[in-house]
């Protein structure tokens, strides 16, 4: 069996625990939800949703589509949602009747219909953090060179490395270990719920070639990994990563 070289997903699919912390959710500067008794559900693996009491969303906001739909977890009505002049269409799935017993009357929103999520008073970003992941910034003294096509893009013996459940080993290192002659800043902004949203995002030229958003940076990073705040780290899959004389293999995730 290929055992991979970073810890796995584990949770298997359809599994619910209960989520302890406050979730609230905004659709046009209004409250649409705010409960503590959300529930975490895996949809798939690598992290959960949450599904939301019925009776915890505020009065009126859903708008039903008369569109019933057979699921994985059960029967589910769509709904859309409306907050003043805001409407979503598609935007959630209310579950009752035939449904696993716990998520009887519960309904589980589409990330991206609301504005802002909340778990207490922090934003969270992308989807639910998994309460099963871990997140780890450490510094390190390791040598660390990145290169592409034969290309040096960085060297570093200096570098912050991200150790996060399901992905491969991140290497953040420091603005001047990195040769930005070879990288061409982009309008990319991405969104991590562990990491925070993006201040940075480079692509590489190497030669005639341009390889689109190979590099990123968190300038104002979570409180949790704030060791990465103004580095620059590149994509495994995508770049070549040496790291104390070894070169590692690419690895295969989504990012491929």
């Amino acid at each position: 069996m290929s055992v991979p070289d970073y810890p796995q997903m584990i949770v298997p699919v359809n599994h619910v625990e209960p989520v302890p912390r406050r979730v609230r959710a905004m659709l046009d500067g209004e409250v649409v939800l705010d409960t503590t008794r959300a529930l975490y559900v895996w949809e798939w693996p690598n992290y959960p949703q949450y599904y939301i009491p019925l009776a915890d969303v505020r009065p009126g906001v859903l708008v039903d589509e008369r569109h019933p739909q057979r699921l994985r977890r059960g029967t589910a009505h769509r709904h859309g949602l409306k907050v003043g002049d805001a409407t979503r269409a598609e935007s959630a799935w209310v579950y009752t009747g035939e449904v696993l017993a716990c998520l009887a009357e519960t309904v589980r929103f589409e990330w991206q219909a609301l504005d802002a999520w909340y778990e207490e008073d922090e934003e969270v970003f992308v989807h639910p953090r998994n309460p099963y992941s871990r997140v780890d910034a450490l510094r390190s003294t390791r040598r660390v060179r990145i290169e592409l096509d034969g290309l040096v893009l960085a060297e570093s013996s200096a570098p912050v490395l991200v150790f996060e459940t399901g992905l491969p080993t991140r290497y953040y290192l420091n603005r001047t270990e990195v040769d930005f002659t070879h990288l061409v800043p982009s309008d990319t902004v991405t969104q991590c719920p562990y990491k925070g949203r993006t201040s940075g995002y480079w692509s590489v030229r190497a030669g005639d070639k341009l390889h689109p958003d190979l590099a990123w940076a968190y300038d104002f990073p979570t409180r949790q990994l704030e060791p990465i705040a103004g580095l620059i780290a590149f994509y495994n899959e995508k770049v070549d990563v040496v790291v104390d004389g070894e070169r590692l293999a690419r690895p295969k995730t989504h990012f491929s």
